[in-house]
């Protein structure tokens, strides 16, 4: 059959937005998602091979297990290009790889909502960072050619805060509580509890005012924020001090930031792991638990499983649509590849030789038309079943493939339309 092409009218583009629903509960030191529960698989017990609360980037080693089932994994050879992966350092890759050998990473990779504490100043500068670095003196350095040298780096203490100061201040057109310093405090000097929450999980943004923070004592609300201005600002509506900001949100960026240290009940709770102090419920420890090494057993007390935590918000996913119209016109689309779409029995050649190679011009094709009547054969038509209608560029590249569920019947007199939607 011959290719035909789109008409102007027959390929339309188009955005189609989206606000899925997102939801994270928190209990000593687990994380759930959209109260997925774990499923095991016929090899492992969690059929997806990730922890709970986590989504898995493509679901790769679905219900595998190492020994039976064994998991797949993305390699590269080491060669004279120096290609690795970006968490395989200089040093390792320069030492602890032969050339040939197989540099390996691992699947799948997954992602899940991080809290990180950060107490007394945010910004000051003491963190010591220090890195041995590799230089060439000559030789392979595998054989024992160059050598090292170590370098000190001094960084800021909390480095993900320091590295959003710009961009808080940015925001600080919408509202005076995004700002690092301003009449309400400087940031810089306060505990700061800052939720991270992967853009997988929300797409391009999350949609101003659906964000919703739940903090549940033994079982009962004491306290919510919601985003009620649709600003950033995170607006207590339940709790002791309704109507007070107890932090910021970054819809496009993707974090949480809570300031807010009132009390939201006198009970007293050991929240911090590693110490033995306790403190009453604040805002300052909300999602304690999210993947922060924070659980009952590192703060040491059973009266952190009292707490638990709800964290709810929609995103916004833009998915760009192609809509193809694929036409079979009357008296087009009329003939079949199918072996059963001629007579059986009839010879396909009429004539071959060295020189000659000539089909037969008598087959007859098969006379598919329904009778109402038993041992009666309806009046001939040409009509045929189409099953899939294939896609190719202007080079004529194939790009898909659309198979129907149900092979739609074509006669020679109809005009038949395909509507073929695609995202891309």
């Amino acid at each position: 059959m011959s290719l035909k092409k789109f008409g102007p009218e027959d390929v339309i583009v188009n955005t189609m937005k989206a606000h899925p629903s997102c939801e994270f509960f928190i209990f000593d030191g687990k994380t759930y998602y959209n109260n997925t529960p774990e499923r095991s698989g016929a090899f492992s017990s969690n059929v997806l091979n990730v922890p709970s609360g986590y989504i898995s980037l493509y679901e790769y080693n679905v219900d595998k297990l190492s020994g039976s089932n064994d998991f797949i994994y993305p390699f590269v050879i080491k060669g004279g290009n120096r290609t690795a992966f970006k968490n395989v350092s200089t040093k390792d890759f320069d030492l602890a790889y032969g050339y040939g050998d197989v540099i390996s990473s691992s699947y799948p990779m997954s992602a899940s909502i991080t809290r990180e504490f950060m107490s007394g100043s945010a910004t000051t500068l003491g963190s010591i960072d220090t890195r041995t670095t590799w230089i060439f003196g000559g030789g392979d350095p595998v054989a024992g050619g160059g050598s090292f040298i170590t370098k000190t780096f001094i960084g800021p203490k909390y480095r993900h805060f320091y590295a959003l100061k710009n961009r808080l201040n940015y925001y600080g057109m919408r509202s005076e509580h995004y700002k690092v310093s301003s009449s309400y405090g400087d940031k810089s000097l306060q505990p700061i509890n800052l939720i991270s929450i992967p853009s997988i999980f929300y797409g391009s943004q999350i949609k101003p005012g659906t964000l919703s923070l739940k903090w549940y004592y033994t079982g009962s609300l004491i306290g919510e924020l919601q985003d009620t201005k649709q600003n950033g600002e995170l607006i207590e509506v339940v709790g002791t001090n309704t109507g007070s900001v107890a932090g910021v949100a970054l819809y496009n960026e993707g974090f949480i930031l809570l300031t807010g240290s009132w009390a939201l009940n006198s009970e007293s709770i050991r929240m911090i792991s590693g110490s033995t102090a306790t403190v009453t419920p604040q805002w300052l420890y909300y999602g304690a638990g999210a993947n922060d090494d924070v659980s009952q057993t590192t703060v040491g007390n059973t009266t952190f499983t009292s707490a638990s935590f709800n964290l709810s918000f929609k995103g916004t996913t833009d998915t760009q649509v192609v809509t193809m119209f694929a036409h079979a016109r009357r008296g087009e689309a009329n003939y079949s590849n199918n072996p059963t779409f001629l007579t059986y029995g009839e010879e396909q050649l009429k004539l071959t030789s060295s020189q000659i190679y000539e089909e037969n011009p008598l087959r007859t094709m098969k006379n598919t038309v329904s009778s109402s009547y038993t041992d009666y054969s309806a009046s001939f038509q040409r009509q045929v079943y189409i099953s899939r209608v294939t896609i190719y560029d202007e080079s004529n590249n194939l790009l898909g493939i659309a198979t129907l569920s149900n092979p739609i019947l074509k006669k020679e007199d109809e005009d038949l339309a395909f509507k073929i939607r695609l995202d891309i």
